[in-house]
């Protein structure tokens, strides 16, 4: 801009050095015509070199904003960075600190029910869920003994629990598995028996005949089915009864005398 400047200045020297020589060939109006062009022009690079440079120092001064907004998100990245490491830091110590006292709490709980004679100890209905799952969890390991005697516990420490009749039909089945099947097919009877509406009712009448046919009593087996199918005859459970019943070997006949 500087250079352009320059040249029109040079322009506009030799134009007006060249009045006064060629003032034969022109006369005063032209000349002066010559001169105002002269200064237009020059007054319009003037202008075009001053919004140059006024943009110039616009574009500098907004690449210096920019500089100065990214220095300060920069500095806000890294407090903010800070921050997340110091509140992951606190939570991990939270947790810890908790995982700590409850440690402590169930250790003194435990201790606090070892002190305690048993006849004097009471289940607390908060830990009837917990209790059935256990029980629960040990017979899907295949710890029968074990799930047994979780499920005796839970129906003598709940007896108002909704959970009964599962956790009776989970009993026999322990039963069963240990191959104690009079004691299966007894509890599985007893379900039925206590609450018939219930939706297990059902296949623990199937199951009690199970037991009973693998403890040898075809005869009650027979007999269970039949009562099954009389009871819940659109229930699933029936129509298996049904077809275990084709299968049942045919009671002879009794003899003449």
């Amino acid at each position: 801009m500087k250079r352009a400047l320059a040249s029109v200045l040079l322009a506009l020297a030799c134009g007006l050095a060249a009045v006064p020589a060629r003032a034969s060939l022109f006369d005063d109006d032209e000349a002066r015509a010559r001169i105002d062009q002269l200064r237009k022009e020059f007054d319009e690079v003037a202008q075009r070199t001053d919004l140059a440079a006024k943009n110039q120092i616009d574009f500098a001064n907004q690449v210096e904003a920019l500089k100065a907004d990214m220095a300060t998100l920069r500095g806000q990245i890294e407090v903010m960075g800070n921050e997340v490491d110091a509140a992951q830091k606190r939570q991990k110590d939270f947790y810890v600190d908790l995982d700590t006292r409850l440690r402590k709490i169930e250790a003194a709980a435990t201790q606090a029910k070892a002190d305690t004679p048993p006849e004097a100890s009471k289940p607390d209905p908060a830990n009837e869920p917990r209790d059935y799952e256990a029980a629960l969890t040990a017979l899907k390991s295949a710890k029968y003994p074990e799930a047994l005697a979780a499920f005796q516990a839970f129906i003598k420490n709940y007896p108002d629990s909704s959970l009964l009749p599962s956790a009776h039909y989970w009993a026999a089945s322990s039963y069963y598995q240990l191959k104690d099947y009079p004691h299966a097919a007894e509890l599985f009877n007893l379900l039925a028996a206590t609450w018939p509406g219930d939706a297990k009712a059902p296949d623990a009448l199937l199951a009690a005949a199970n037991a009973q046919l693998e403890g040898g009593d075809a005869k009650t087996c027979r007999k269970t089915l039949e009562a099954l199918i009389a009871k819940y005859p659109t229930s699933n459970a029936a129509a298996s009864a049904k077809a275990r019943l084709k299968s049942l070997p045919v009671a002879k006949a009794a003899k003449r005398k």
